[in-house]
C-alpha cells in the first residue's frame, strides 16, 4: 500500500511516467510464474506480504519468486529452508538474511515512518518454548511476529518438568499482550502459562517427543483440552501460523 502512494505521488509530482505507473499496476493483483502466482494485493488485503512456503521448493523457484516479490520493498520471509537451500538462494539475492534458529530467509526494509504520530506501539508478543528443542518453532514464531512489527520477548527451556523456572519469570509475563506458547512431549506449558496470565495464548504442539508422542498429536490433543481458558491452539510444529496471529492480536 505505501509503495503504491508513494508511486501515485511521485507521478502527481511529475517525477514518474504514466507508464512507470502502468507497468507497476500490470503485476496487480498477482503475478504468474507458471509454477506460482504470487499474489501481490495480499499485503493491501491483509496487512502483510505473502509468506513463502520454502520445503519441496528448489532454490531455484524460492529465488524467481523473490525476485519477483523484492522490488516491492515490503518484508519477505520464507519458511522451512535448509542451510544449503539458503546459501544458493542468498548468491541470487545478496540482500537477504538467513536465520538458522528459525530455518527462515527475510529481507527487512528500513522501518517507515508511522502515518499517524499518535498511533500507539503495539502490544508485546511474549514466545515461551517448553524445552530447548523446541527452539527452532519457537523462533519461527518470533521472527514471523517482528517481520511483522511486533515487539518480542523470548523466554525459553522454561517447561513444566521444573516449574520454578518459569514461575521465576511471573512479573515479566504481566507485560505481555499475547503469548505463543511452544511445547512438545505431552504439550502442558500452555495451560500453565493460561493459568498465570490474563491475555490470550497461542499453544503451539510441536513433533519433539518420544513414540508415544505420535509426532506432535500427543501435544496437539492435550492443548486442545487445556483446562485453562483464552487457549487457541495452532497446527503441530506452526510456528510461522502462532507468530502470524500473535501480531495480529497484538496490533489490536
Amino acid at each position: 500500500m505505501e509503495k503504491l502512494k508513494i508511486l501515485l505521488e511521485s507521478y502527481r509530482a511529475g517525477d514518474r511516467t504514466l507508464e512507470d505507473v502502468l507497468r507497476f499496476l500490470k503485476k496487480l493483483p498477482y503475478e504468474d510464474l507458471s509454477f506460482a502466482r504470487i499474489d501481490h494485493h495480499r499485503h493491501l488485503r491483509r496487512g502483510f506480504p505473502e509468506v513463502v512456503f520454502g520445503e519441496g521448493k528448489s532454490a531455484e523457484q524460492i529465488a524467481r519468486i523473490l525476485e519477483a516479490m523484492l522490488p516491492w520493498d515490503d518484508p519477505v520471509l520464507v519458511t522451512r529452508v535448509d542451510p544449503q537451500k539458503a546459501r544458493k538462494v542468498i548468491e541470487w539475492h545478496a540482500g537477504l538474511t538467513y536465520e538458522a534458529s528459525a530455518r527462515a530467509l527475510f529481507f527487512q526494509p528500513k522501518p517507515r515512518p508511522l502515518e499517524d504520530s499518535n498511533e500507539s506501539p503495539r502490544g508485546i508478543v511474549q514466545v515461551l518454548c517448553a524445552g530447548s528443542s523446541d527452539i527452532h518453532v519457537a523462533e519461527e514464531a518470533a521472527l514471523t511476529a517482528q517481520l511483522m512489527g511486533s515487539q518480542v520477548q523470548r523466554f525459553y527451556d522454561v517447561g513444566v518438568a521444573g516449574l520454578h523456572r518459569l514461575l521465576h519469570l511471573w512479573d515479566e509475563l504481566q507485560n505481555g499482550a499475547v503469548y505463543v506458547v511452544v511445547a512438545g512431549m505431552e504439550g502442558a506449558l500452555p495451560s500453565v502459562v493460561a493459568g498465570l496470565v490474563a491475555r490470550p495464548v497461542i499453544a503451539v504442539p510441536t513433533s519433539v517427543g518420544y513414540g508415544a508422542s505420535f509426532g506432535g498429536l500427543s501435544a496437539l490433543l492435550g492443548m486442545l483440552n487445556s483446562c485453562a481458558p483464552g487457549v487457541a491452539v495452532v497446527n503441530i510444529d506452526n510456528g510461522f501460523g502462532a507468530g502470524y496471529l500473535a501480531a495480529m492480536i497484538a496490533e489490536s
